[in-house]
């Protein structure tokens, strides 16, 4: 990897996350209030504010306008759509913020999902989910779009061709990154009060657990064949490589101090991890879980991406910061 570009701005990135259609969307959490939009060079396309009048979308009766907190981001797969979860809303009626200590006998307001039209790079829906949204994914089906509700303890399903959540379903103490199967019909999400990866039957919803990967499993990616679970592990400090049949951890490294976010190529031949207190980001690679190379990054990376168009990766760091790098070879 070779650094090309830095990026900064009115920015406070907690994800990053390529289109491979040409556009990247950086969300700005609860300190700056916005989704930022990039071309593939790098250049700002458009900011858009969090801000909306939930009763433009049938999600309130009052037309005061509230605020959200982009935390996380998936696109449709057709990129037509982008869904941003919202830490939690600010404004008339919502008295009880997130907080990143919570559970729900705690009662905190419960959350909404907005829907992005990548075309015209506007929030056209607002969808209720559950308490402290964190991680979104869409279904290679198209047919779902699943939330992580951090501190409700659950999994928000939504009905991506009505923008309604269809039901929440109980996963367990703050759930996480989620991957899904590219049959469409296993979510895995991670546990991160614990040491399993829940798995979800779609759409039976039926639960399963694969049990004791590591410690406070975090993010997820999964091998395009769909046979390789890999994840983070907070606790741990490592990443693990899971056979998905078996639910075997087949190999675990370390990447760095406090690995975070991570990215896989297209080839799933590669894995790109943030180490938030190290400020490196790390390329292993998937076969043997070897560390090839290991970057510099501003102070405290949190997330990732790769463009598949571009063959480059983006890391987003808490200190305002969006780095591109070129893939190279070593």
């Amino acid at each position: 990897m070779k650094k090309v570009r830095t990026i900064r701005g009115t920015i406070s990135p907690k994800s990053v996350d390529a289109s491979g259609r040409g556009l990247v969307f950086a969300q700005n959490m609860i300190y700056n209030h916005s989704v930022t939009v990039y071309d593939e060079a790098g250049a700002l396309v458009k900011t858009i504010p969090d801000s909306v009048d939930l009763s433009r979308f049938g999600a309130a009766s009052r037309t005061d306008i509230v605020k959200g907190g982009p935390v996380e981001l998936a696109f449709s797969p057709d990129g037509a759509k982008a869904y941003v979860t919202n830490y939690s809303m600010y404004g008339p009626g919502f008295t009880r913020p997130g907080a990143d200590t919570c559970s729900p006998l705690r009662h905190i307001d419960n959350s909404f999902t907005y829907r992005i039209d990548v075309a015209s790079l506007t929030v056209d829906r607002a969808i209720p989910v559950g308490a402290v949204p964190k991680y979104v994914a869409t279904t290679p089906d198209g047919r779902y779009v699943l939330v992580t509700n951090w501190c409700s303890y659950d999994l928000s399903v939504i009905d991506a061709a009505t923008a309604r959540q269809l039901k929440r379903v109980a996963i367990g103490p703050y759930p996480r990154g989620i991957a899904v199967a590219p049959s469409s019909g296993t979510a895995y999400v991670a546990v991160m009060g614990g040491r399993d990866i829940a798995t979800v039957a779609l759409p039976s919803l039926t639960i399963g657990r694969m049990r004791n990967v590591g410690g406070s499993p975090r993010d997820l990616r999964i091998s395009p064949d769909g046979t390789t679970l890999y994840a983070t592990l907070n606790k741990d400090g490592m990443v693990a490589k899971i056979d998905i049949a078996s639910g075997r951890v087949l190999r675990r490294v370390s990447t760095g101090q406090a690995p975070r976010s991570m990215a896989i190529s297209t080839d799933g031949e590669s894995l790109y991890v943030v180490n938030y207190e190290s400020s490196t980001v790390s390329k292993i690679r998937a076969a043997d879980m070897a560390v090839v190379q290991r970057v510099s990054t501003a102070e405290h990376p949190i997330g990732v991406t790769y463009d598949s168009r571009g063959g480059r990766v983006w890391v987003a760091s808490y200190s305002g910061v969006i780095q591109v790098f070129d893939e190279v070879a070593e």
